[in-house]
């Protein structure tokens, strides 16, 4: 598995946007949902149109079987309140074209992607992206890794640092302005 960073740049995040609305609502609400919410792809995927009836997810997570509530945000809301609509409660969110009331596959999920990242030029991308990209704007935003942690359910602070890139961004940065 390669390892895959975090969309950084807001404007590659809104092209990536547009690109995705115009070719399927549902590839850009896939994209929206998993920016929003630091989600992992597996639980994405699981979603049904009930699932966002309340103000926040109520799952338990694939990967850790822990229960997990996830508010969502206002503009997530929003947007998913017009996806849905017309759609009946036991439906999944992102439905594949083949069969009744299938889900997308993880390989789909990956598969837009990195469609959306071709468009772009963007290289390390892959469905885990999704997840890293909401971590890293929540930290530029909040500076808050102790909440950021227990979203993620991450062991210990480090971890969530590296997870999002961080570290990696201030390695960088003291790279760049070294000076011998």
């Amino acid at each position: 598995m390669n390892f895959v960073q975090p969309i950084r740049d807001p404007e590659l995040i809104r092209e990536i946007k547009r690109f995705l609305r115009e070719k399927s609502h549902r590839n850009y609400m896939l994209f929206v949902t998993g920016i929003n919410s630091g989600l992992r792809i597996s639980d994405i995927l699981q979603l049904r149109v009930s699932d966002t009836e309340r103000a926040y997810f109520n799952l338990v997570e694939m990967k850790t079987d822990k229960k997990k509530r996830i508010e969502m945000t206002p503009n997530l809301r929003k947007e998913l309140k017009e996806y849905v609509e017309g759609k009946e409660p036991h439906e999944f969110l992102f439905q594949s074209r083949e069969g009744v009331n299938k889900a997308i596959g993880r390989s789909m999920a990956y598969k837009i992607l990195r469609d959306a990242a071709a468009h772009v030029d963007l290289d390390d991308i892959g469905t885990h992206t999704l997840r890293k990209t909401f971590g890293y704007h929540f930290y530029k935003q909040y500076k808050n890794i102790a909440i950021l942690q227990k979203i993620f359910n991450h062991s210990d602070p480090k971890v969530t640092l590296g997870y999002i890139g961080i570290d990696q961004d201030e390695m960088d940065k003291a790279m760049k302005g070294f000076r011998i």
